[in-house]
This record gives structure tokens, sequence and C-alpha cells, in this order.
């Protein structure tokens, strides 16, 4: 067997810890060099989350919380594969999700936005990848809403993932945006991102193969864990 080719980190690939326009990384970048830190045991092998506790439905977000009908919104399938830098499958790995309802609301106490409660909705939902490494998700498209940067700032539609390893410490969290969405070019978060390439492998195309006629359009997400066609993950600035 031949040895899997090794890649070189690309240490421009992450936006800097200090990027103004995105405001709340002024109160959040370190003012001191960081410190390299050894992982002890216990982060490196433990907890690991079992696999049982999956319910058949925590994949489908249609279903999993509704209790009177179906979410409002445009049905959407998401759907992809987890890779190496190598191109091969991570298998039975934990794959979560979660996002606003088709007004742009999160249902969570502290989302104050205008935009109602979806009563049948709660935005969250996960799964496991099988042999090929391959998730699938069903949904609604989230909304876009407002934020507190500046005067007239606004998220563009996004679903957020989070991918473990073998044990919680071991965890990726990233978020995905849809073709054709004109407020990403806007999005101060986006810009601070300095690689354009990134920022594309942040954007899921249609796919119109899995798209199901006159029930949900489909959009593919893969998510690449490192090398040099890695997806961006916002809590690795050491980089890919």
């Amino acid at each position: 067997m031949s040895k899997p080719e090794l890649f070189q980190r690309d240490r421009e690939w992450h936006p800097r810890a200090l990027t103004p326009d995105y405001k709340t990384s002024v109160s959040r970048s370190p003012n001191y060099p960081l410190l390299s830190l050894q992982s002890s045991d216990s982060e490196i092998t433990g907890p690991t989350f079992g696999h049982g506790d999956i319910d058949p439905i925590d994949n489908d977000l249609l279903r999993n919380y509704a209790k009177t009908g179906d979410p409002i919104g445009e049905r959407i399938i998401v759907h992809g594969r987890v890779l190496d830098e190598n191109d091969r499958p991570v298998r039975n790995t934990l794959v979560e999700v979660w996002h606003a309802n088709a007004g742009g609301r999160y249902r969570h106490k502290k989302d104050t936005y205008l935009a109602p409660i979806d009563p049948n909705f709660g935005g969250c939902g996960r799964t496991l990848t099988d042999d090929e490494g391959y998730y699938i998700f069903r949904t609604v498209k989230p909304g876009a809403y407002p934020w507190r940067n500046w005067v007239n700032n606004w998220r563009p539609a996004h679903i957020h993932f989070s991918v473990f390893g073998t044990a919680f410490a071991q965890r990726l969290i990233t978020q995905m945006y849809f073709e054709g969405d004109p407020l990403i070019p806007h999005c101060p978060i986006l810009k601070a991102i300095p690689d354009a390439r990134a920022i594309e492998r942040l954007i899921a195309p249609l796919d119109l193969n899995a798209t199901i006629p006159l029930d949900s359009i489909a959009y593919k997400f893969d998510i690449v864990l490192r090398g040099q066609c890695s997806t961006f993950f916002e809590n690795r600035p050491e980089g890919n």
C-alpha cells in the first residue's frame, strides 16, 4: 500500500483574529501571543458519543419537532460526504446541524428578532455518516436575519455544521451557505476570510440530481477535514 500524500498547512487560509469590520472580533481577538497547550488523554480519548442515541428521524428537521403539522418554508435536502485530505470517507462520524427557521429566527430565548417562532420547527438535527462518509438532512431553507454588527448588516441564509471525531474535544464547526444568495458578498464574517477559495468551499451548490420533484430542492455540501481543499472551520484558527 502506498503512503498517503501529506499536505503542507496553508496558514493563509484562515482570517486574522482581528478584523474590525466584524465588530465582535475586536473584543474576542487576543492581545497577547497564543500559548500551545498539550491535550490531555481525556480530551483525546473520551468521552465518546453513544451511537445508539441517534433516533431514526433525528436528521429529518421536517418531522423531528413537528407537533401539529409541517414546518413553514421551502423544503430542502442538504447532503454530502465527510472526507479526509486524501478524499477518503470518514465513516460513522457524528454530524450535527442547527439553523434559523424560514423567517430567520432561532428557537432560542435570546433571539428577539420580530419574525415568528414556528411551532413545528425545532431547528436542529443530527446523523451518522455511512461507510462512504455520506450524510443527509431534510429541513426548510433558513431565512436571512439582521444582526447588530453595523447599521444594516444581514446574515445570509446559512446552516451551522458540527463534525465530531472520536471524542467530544475533537469537534469542528463551520457554516454552509446557499449558491446564489445575494447577501454573501456583503457579510462581514465571510469578508473576513482572506482566500476566495475558502469562501467558495462554504457555499453549497444546487443539486438538481438529488432534488425530489414537487417536494424538495437539494443542495450538496461536502466537508473536507484538512488538506488543500479543506473546508473552513471557524473554531480552528490555527489553519487547516
